[in-house]
């Protein structure tokens, strides 16, 4: 008797399920619903506060703020495309090391190089105190340096703490895209300025642009380190409007200019990379193979490379580990540390797993489909982390109040008990803040990782019957697990150093490291503060040292990729059993 073929499920039409919609629909609708709530307080009538506002503050603010990102921008790229060019173009003394050193500013939060830099830059401390024992002086009369409280001690902070965010694209641009037009420039007798200036920065715009975006939007969204140094910027007068004056409205007037800002930001990066498509592709380029450098010229590129990571990542943290073992010899560990500590893991943990979920689904649908309104929704949902965490917070308090109020009326009528507010200053709005502005990096990450699994492999997958969430399962979360852990872990330490969102939307006495730190800077209780710093700085080295590793796996295998896609399909066909199960 003949046996019945298994009855195999139909592939994939190339549309979307009801629940890939709704993920997708729920994740945009998170992101627009404090951007229309912002909007709507704006257009609220403050009486005569916006007039003193656009008198007073506005300009100041606005001044401050333009002056702020025009120094951090060209600082960002100087540093950044500099040290990229010497680490990618040439062999140097201490190169292996700080190719990765570089990155280590990153871990470095930028209120806490705020709040390290004011000891270590005070006239007594140990900058200015050693200076003047090399220099033969011995009373801060005698030799004083300009004081870190000013514009320019903010700009020079925020560049060697940001610098990172155009450096490391940069490289990646240096080392493979432009590889073959650098040597041949070589090869034509161009000097090395005249091929950095002519060819080689040329070639790296789009990837400047897009650093120099990413690291401009978070000078923007900074408020420690501007309140601590005494810069005040959009951010700062925002916190101050709604903290002091008690006006949303007028607050969230100063926070739409401010979104506008952002938004003009975005779109002078995508301006500044529209011809990106000429690029080649990574597969179609070599690897620029750095030429030696020998006597003093090695040893400038080896100090040019060190000066960045001495000043953005070892002194401040120097200072972070010297403190805090005065600290814990004097009082040991305050029981409030754990506690805190706590309540930072807590809130992180579960605003990174809910965005990775989130992120997951978003990724796997548009991976299913290219129709135009599911990239639409994906766009719209990536548009969080270019809103400030200040302009996040003030713009959820209605619509979660309003939400509070529903929620409250419901169990009253079903239950008869009075319940109060649910959501309204609660972990869980925090975690939905959390979520909102960072879930673009853990998309980002699962893009990356699932653009390296070919598409002939879904395609044989649906041939057998498989269901979307069974490749999902069996296929796309075996395969890239390494970028969704990296998502995770980015997403992760990003949410622990969030400060502006989570100062105004915090429970009521609930701390975090970051807030700790932030009140006793305000008190001028530094020392008080350097555990909690350390132990930030401590969990922010774990993405760095994933980034180090990943690209220099990335570089390895660069010349390596042919032939892997056969070999990733029969891990595939083993993995998922649909040799067994249809045989």
């Amino acid at each position: 008797m003949a046996l019945a073929e298994p009855r195999r499920r139909a592939p994939w039409p190339g549309g979307v399920g009801v629940w890939q919609w709704a993920v997708c629909l729920l994740a945009a609708l998170l992101v627009l619903l404090p951007i229309v709530s912002l909007v709507r307080h704006a257009l609220q009538d403050t009486g005569d506060l916006w007039s003193h506002l656009a008198a007073y503050v506005l300009p100041q603010a606005l001044g401050d703020s333009l002056i702020l990102l025009l120094g951090v921008g060209v600082l960002v790229v100087l540093i950044g495309s500099g040290t990229a060019w010497l680490v990618s173009a040439y062999e140097f003394p201490g190169r292996g090391i700080l190719n990765w050193a570089l990155l280590l500013p990153l871990a470095m939060p930028t209120y806490i190089i705020a709040y390290a830099y004011l000891d270590l830059w005070h006239p007594v401390g140990v900058l200015q105190t050693g200076l003047r024992g090399l220099l033969g002086y011995s009373s801060p009369r005698e030799l004083r340096l300009p004081d870190i409280r000013s514009m320019s001690g903010c700009v020079l902070l925020l560049g060697l703490v940001l610098y990172p965010y155009v450096y490391l694209p940069v490289r990646a641009a240096f080392r493979m895209q432009a590889a073959g037009l650098i040597e041949a420039s070589r090869s034509l007798g161009a000097g090395p300025w005249r091929t950095f200036f002519r060819v080689a920065l040329p070639l790296a715009r789009p990837a400047i642009a897009i650093g120099a975006s990413l690291a401009l939007m978070e000078a923007l969204n900074d408020i420690g380190a501007s309140e601590f140094l005494g810069v005040r910027t959009l951010t700062v007068s925002i916190y101050s409007t709604w903290a002091n004056r008690s006006s949303l409205a007028g607050a969230s007037q100063i926070a739409l200019f401010m979104l506008l800002i952002v938004l003009a930001l975005l779109f002078m990066e995508r301006w500044a990379r529209r011809h990106q498509r000429y690029a080649a592709g990574a597969r179609q380029s070599q690897r620029l193979a750095p030429r030696q450098l020998r006597g003093v010229s090695g040893w400038l590129a080896c100090i040019a490379c060190v000066v960045p990571v001495l000043l953005g990542f070892i002194l401040p943290a120097g200072y972070l580990v010297v403190e805090a073992v005065k600290r814990i010899r004097f009082t040991g560990i305050e029981a409030a540390i754990w506690v805190e500590a706590g309540n930072t893991l807590r809130v992180s943990l579960w605003a990174t797993l809910l965005a990775t979920l989130l992120a997951f689904a978003l990724v796997q649908t548009w991976r299913q489909t290219q129709k135009k309104s599911v990239r639409l929704l994906v766009r719209i949902a990536g548009v969080g982390y270019a809103i400030p965490g200040t302009v996040l917070a003030l713009s959820l308090l209605t619509p979660v109040g309003w939400l509070d109020q529903r929620l409250g009326d419901l169990v009253q009528h079903v239950l008869g008990v009075p319940v109060g507010l649910l959501l309204s200053g609660s972990v869980a709005m925090l975690v939905y803040a959390y979520v909102v502005r960072f879930l673009v990096i853990g998309s980002g990450s699962m893009e990356a990782g699932f653009s390296k699994i070919p598409r002939s492999i879904d395609d044989a997958a649906h041939s057998l019957g498989a269901g979307a969430g069974r490749v999902a399962w069996r296929i796309h979360l075996p395969l890239s697990w390494q970028a969704i852990a990296a998502g995770m872990l980015l997403t992760f330490v990003d949410c622990m150093k969030e400060l502006p969102a989570t100062l105004l939307l915090r429970p009521m006495n609930f701390e975090t490291l970051a807030t700790h730190l932030y009140g006793e800077a305000v008190r001028g209780t530094y020392e008080s503060a350097a555990v909690a710093a350390l132990l930030i700085v401590l969990i922010g080295l774990l993405p760095i040292i994933l980034l180090s590793r990943s690209g220099q796996q990335a570089v390895r295998q660069h010349d390596a990729t042919a032939g892997q896609q056969d070999t990733q399909a029969q891990v595939i066909e083993r993995q998922a059993g649909y040799g067994h199960e249809n045989n």
